[in-house]
């Protein structure tokens, strides 16, 4: 009885969810630098491929933040009655990167001193850009920009060449049946039990078998997605099958956070601490930042094509004197 009562509740939690015709969370990484390195060590990454120090210590404490707004109801909301949409990855040190999409256009912004010390290695200088660069100077000042988003998907669309076709999508009626079947999956292999916390608050808590949840579930999804790269269930026999909490906080019904303990997935005793928090948030209308400098496709391709990577290079030609002329 309490399987189905606290299974029942999450569910009920999540079809309010539905119900919003807007919805904000955010994702925090539960886990420390030194679990992070543990981890990228744990992949045996080449020589000179290793997570930085300094990209380790920011991403232990980056925070993803997730706004949508739909027309309707989400649960009945397709592509085109997204009205908004915004990310933002922040650290304690100040935002990382934000994106939001308005109406026809895409607006980004990034910390790109911090971008090039994830990446490992610091990006040009906007001082250093020649004139044609345009609006990738204000890239990488930390301004906003903004690009025509359907320009960029028929690029985008382009680049994949003639054969790549559309992405592959499930109609409504497929979308059904593939929820009903996960359900089923759920139901079956996930443990609840409920925990009271007081003043409205409890916890539902699902564990289940990692590799034993995740096969099952791809294998109702592949029949129906065929287009899309899942892994086979050959692959999947070397994931660990380890068990993975998710503890699921509900504040009068309704879904507040999400809890999940990934560490034991690592099979590595050296990370201590991994794990995935969500927060739902109060939902904010996402607005169209002002100032934004246009960035259109083809300044862009010839920014990058251009020689923006390396605009005023210069080749060492010490020792090229003495090169034998009689070779050429």
């Amino acid at each position: 009885m309490e399987q189905l009562s606290a299974g029942r509740k999450l569910e009920h939690a999540f079809e309010q969810l539905g119900k919003e015709k807007t919805l904000s969370f955010e994702v925090d990484l539960d886990t420390d630098a030194a679990s992070l390195k543990a981890l990228d060590d744990s992949s045996d990454p080449a020589p000179g491929e290793e997570i930085p120090d300094e990209a380790a210590e920011l991403l232990s404490d980056a925070k993803i933040t997730v706004t949508v707004q739909s027309k309707k109801p989400l649960e009945e909301s397709g592509e085109k009655d997204l009205v908004g949409t915004a990310m933002k990855v922040s650290t304690p040190d100040g935002d990382l990167i934000e994106y939001r999409m308005i109406g026809d256009y895409t607006y980004i912004r990034a910390n790109m001193d911090a971008v090039g010390k994830t990446m490992g290695s610091p990006l040009p200088d906007a001082d250093d850009l020649p004139p044609e660069a345009g609006a990738l100077k204000d890239v990488l000042q930390g301004k906003w920009v903004k690009f025509n988003t359907e320009e960029m998907n028929k690029a985008a669309a382009e680049g994949e060449g003639a054969g790549g076709g559309s992405a592959p999508s499930l109609d409504s009626k497929a979308q059904k049946k593939l929820v009903k079947a996960l359900r089923k999956v759920i139901a079956r292999e996930v443990e609840f039990k409920t925990v009271g916390g007081g003043d409205g608050v409890e916890h539902v808590i699902a564990t289940a078998p990692f590799r034993t949840l995740l096969t099952e579930l791809l294998g109702e999804v592949r029949p129906l997605a065929k287009g899309l790269p899942l892994p086979t269930a050959k692959e999947l026999k070397d994931a660990p099958n380890a068990k993975v909490t998710a503890d699921f906080t509900l504040k009068n019904g309704e879904l507040a956070q999400v809890d999940l303990d990934l560490a034991k997935l690592a099979e590595n005793a050296k990370v201590k601490k991994l794990g995935l928090t969500l927060r739902m948030r109060e939902g904010t209308k996402p607005t169209a930042p002002a100032g934004a400098t246009t960035l259109d496709m083809e300044e862009l391709m010839n920014g990058l094509l251009g020689g923006v990577a390396m605009p005023d290079a210069e080749f060492e030609t010490s020792g090229l004197e003495d090169t034998p002329q009689d070779l050429y």
